[in-house]
């Protein structure tokens, strides 16, 4: 075993909806699994929390090769939600989760509403999953494929559904693609939504020059890793300036070392998500975990939560752009 940290040299502990977590250093959705693979690497439970995989009602074979592409900074993805199912997760997959020590958060997608509904309510009853995560960049089949996350009134609907069913706390991952992303956190946290994940991966592209013909075998996927960074920052800061007192914000998205994380966390993220890095640096989540504390330390700051928006304290007057010299 390698890659072990020391996490008692700073309290990097958080309260976020009623539950507490170690850190504020997650893995994000799709990137690790469920969590068992790693455990040949590090400890898992030194993480503060883990995102499965997405996990739907049926069992999906996902899309055909290619389905990963390496990108400028980045790589485009289009697996097409492979999962056993949440039969075939309970049975096969969380009797070894159960062993890990820290908490588990549930990605969740379906086809329609009730699919959403049908999937977490079969995860009530499991006490290693604290909370679901709604991946809302899924096409709703009943509205003729439009995505749940493009879409405010049916995103608000199925918000309300599953809160109204289930007891653990509902967060929903925004898509970066669906507009003003403040406006649909604006509908989240009105439908009762716990947190918010921001943001899920942006619509790409890549063609081989050579062989004159798209990369992926769905011709588009979805792109992650540092390139896409300075566009979650962003969308992290507006809606914190918006909702930051109302609900926390998970910031996910191009996070690949501490100060990328920090920048997430002080523009108003209350926990962070690593991602594409866990691909090209496994121990990047140990790495931001220690970053974090020595960046305390150095800073002299004693609360993480002091940190968590901390960069709005400063007043900068905008920069107007203006055409013409």
């Amino acid at each position: 075993m390698f890659g072990e940290v020391k996490t008692d040299s700073c309290d990097l502990s958080i309260t976020l909806f009623g539950i507490t977590f170690k850190n504020p250093v997650w893995v994000a959705s799709g990137t690790f699994g469920y969590g068992l693979e790693a455990r040949e690497i590090y400890d898992v439970s030194l993480l503060g929390a883990v995102v499965t995989k997405g996990i739907s009602l049926k069992p999906r074979e996902g899309n055909p090769p290619e389905r990963i592409a390496e990108t400028p900074c980045g790589m485009l993805n289009s697996i097409g939600l492979q999962n056993p199912g949440v039969e075939g997760f309970l049975k096969k997959i969380y009797p070894h989760i159960e062993k890990i020590d820290t908490h588990f958060i549930a990605n969740i997608f379906g086809e329609t509403e009730e699919e959403y509904v049908e999937v977490c309510m079969a995860l009530e009853d499991a006490r290693k999953i604290v909370a679901y995560e709604l991946n809302v960049s899924c096409p709703n089949v009943k509205k003729g494929g439009m995505l749940f996350g493009h879409d405010a009134v049916v995103l608000g609907r199925l918000v309300e559904s599953v809160k109204a069913k289930v007891k653990k706390p509902v967060l929903v991952k925004l898509s970066p693609n669906a507009g003003n992303v403040v406006e649909f956190a604006k509908v989240c946290a009105d439908a009762g939504a716990d947190g918010l994940v921001l943001i899920n991966t942006l619509l790409g592209m890549k063609i081989d020059v050579k062989a004159q013909k798209p990369d992926l075998s769905t011709f588009t996927g979805g792109l992650s890793g540092p390139a896409i960074l300075p566009i979650a920052v962003r969308m992290v800061w507006e809606v914190f300036s918006e909702l930051g007192d109302k609900l926390p914000i998970i910031g996910v998205g191009g996070i690949h070392d501490t100060d990328s994380a920090l920048e997430h966390i002080l523009a108003g993220a209350s926990a962070v998500q690593i991602g594409t890095a866990n691909f090209s640096d496994p121990l990047c989540p140990l790495k931001v975990i220690k970053g974090i504390q020595d960046y305390m330390q150095n800073m002299k700051e004693k609360n993480f939560k002091s940190l968590v928006g901390k960069a709005h304290g400063i007043k900068l007057q905008p920069y107007l752009f203006q055409q013409g010299p």
